[in-house]
């Protein structure tokens, strides 16, 4: 009987947060009621009130499972080396390219400074760690670099999606590591 509850409250759960990407497709947060919702994942109040309080507490939710799935995604990898942060860029890439809908909706969203705030720790926790003890940073330095390196980062990726993905993202993890790595003396 518990499996079957849980795989209702995952199911209500996935049909609200659908819900509210879709509307977010069209809206801004601000604007988007629990009634419409409600109306579009066919479920009442109660049930909304029974998982989230409200929109924001459903967004944050959205966010929170898509950062999880993308650390799940990356976890699989043993990146223990810094030639290897190309290909950690190349699966972030991938994971953005596949999740596109999710992704545009949190980037231009009131909580695109969260969401970078998250890129970062996934920078800090797959990237940065080696390359630190390699170049012999201190962390008050590592902090504005990882804040350089992922706000650009989102607001190129950020472009990407919203000009419709025309290079692979083979092709943006190149551009992205070069960025990163060499500056702009590669982008000729």
């Amino acid at each position: 009987m518990s499996t079957k509850l849980d795989r209702r409250k995952q199911y209500t759960r996935m049909v609200l947060m659908d819900s509210l990407v879709a509307l977010l497709q069209e809206k801004q947060i601000s604007t988007i009621t629990i009634k419409e919702i409600c109306e579009l994942a066919d479920i009442n109040r109660s049930t909304f009130y029974a998982h989230y309080s409200n929109q924001y507490d459903l967004l944050h939710s959205i966010e929170e499972k898509f950062i999880q799935d993308m650390m799940s995604a990356l976890e699989q990898y043993n990146f223990s080396k810094e030639e290897e942060a190309f290909l950690i860029i190349e699966k972030i890439l991938e994971f953005i390219a596949k999740n596109k809908v999710i992704c545009q909706v949190l980037l231009n969203q009131s909580t695109e400074r969260h969401f970078q705030k998250q890129g970062t720790l996934i920078i800090k926790k797959f990237i940065f760690n080696q390359w630190i003890a390699k170049n012999k940073l201190d962390r008050h330095q590592f902090e504005y670099i990882s804040i350089f390196v992922v706000g650009g980062s989102v607001f190129v990726i950020k472009n990407w999606l919203e000009t419709g993905m025309k290079e692979s993202y083979q092709e943006m993890a190149e551009i992205i590591n070069n960025l990163i790595n060499k500056g702009l003396s590669t982008m000729r």
